[in-house]
């Protein structure tokens, strides 16, 4: 996985916990330590009752049982080339099928929603002025939260072409550019922060780097002060993610392809479609352009004189 895949972090950390849940359950309902496992333990029946538990134990969603049959998956495709003694008991499991997940209509904030969460911060500590700046630059870019953990100050240039320069899922490397809003927030943050070109361009209050469950955690308390200025906040599950899909609509809203939508992004092209879906104007204005068939509304007539006499009651 690291020297022959060169896999990051993240899907090292997901297969390590795919296989840390797998052999804790093994142990439960079998007694089997995991030091003591065969391959021929792991067949079909377990993997899938294995997944079984998953959903219905712990209560995880389709999408993260195909993440972590993906990583089981992965090891037996590895185990094929090895141990072709086990050919049998491998295949079965290979053929293991993903489950097909819902797809939902992506969340984001409106205009007024996104100006109530970056006003919800109190800018008169230094935390709050920190969120501020992190909520702006994650409005702006679009960057995964991994992304905006990993920015430092020497991945920022706020001179002529202000911009962010990062690394993201896949190894791409992208640069976002800077509103000019954004960059002026960010020069009065950088006076404020470590002056080295390695230190977290958004640090914890130890000069460290802010862990996901920080930044969740921040977010959720601003946005439960946003909701008394902003209600409709309270209708909507906001996290870091539903920013990233904020800054892609308005990036859609003003006119910008899907095409380059992708790059800013740092997806896929087919991937940006999801945003077609979400956006209700788009479907209005199309609506409005086309030339509805001609549809009158019917009316339902008794055939009896008594049935007529109870419809009317």
């Amino acid at each position: 996985m690291i020297r022959q895949r060169r896999a990051s972090p993240h899907t090292i950390a997901s297969y390590r916990d795919t296989f840390r849940l797998l052999y804790a359950y093994i142990q439960r309902t079998t007694g089997t330590p995991p030091s003591r496992l065969e391959i021929t333990d792991l067949d079909a029946a377990t993997i899938g009752a294995f997944l079984q538990h998953l959903e219905q134990e712990r209560q995880n969603t389709a999408r993260t049982r195909n993440v972590r049959l993906a990583a089981i998956h992965s090891f037996f495709h590895y185990c094929a080339l090895r141990h072709p003694e086990h050919a049998a008991v491998i295949q079965r499991v290979l053929a293991i099928p993903r489950k097909r997940a819902d797809k939902r209509t992506v969340t984001f904030l409106t205009a007024v929603e996104t100006q109530a969460l970056l006003d919800a911060p109190n800018r008169s500590t230094w935390a709050g002025r920190r969120d501020h700046a992190l909520l702006l630059t994650a409005v702006q870019t679009g960057l995964r939260i991994s992304e905006l953990l990993g920015l430092t100050r020497a991945d920022t240039q706020l001179d002529t072409g202000a911009h962010v320069r990062t690394v993201g899922k896949g190894r791409k490397e992208r640069v976002a550019p800077l509103t000019k809003q954004t960059v002026a927030v960010l020069r009065a943050w950088l006076r404020e922060t470590i002056d080295q070109p390695a230190s977290p361009l958004f640090p914890s209050r130890d000069g460290g780097t802010l862990t996901r469950d920080a930044i969740e955690r921040r977010l959720a308390q601003h946005v439960q002060t946003a909701q008394h200025a902003c209600p409709s906040l309270r209708s909507k599950r906001i996290t870091m993610h539903t920013l990233r899909h904020t800054a892609a609509m308005n990036l859609f809203a003003a006119g910008v392809d899907t095409s380059t939508i992708a790059l800013w992004l740092g997806h896929e092209q087919e991937r940006t479609h999801i945003y077609l879906h979400a956006d209700l104007a788009l479907k209005q204005r199309t609506l409005d352009r086309i030339t509805p068939p001609d549809g009158r509304p019917g009316r339902y007539r008794a055939p009896d004189t008594l049935l007529a006499f109870l419809d009317g009651l």
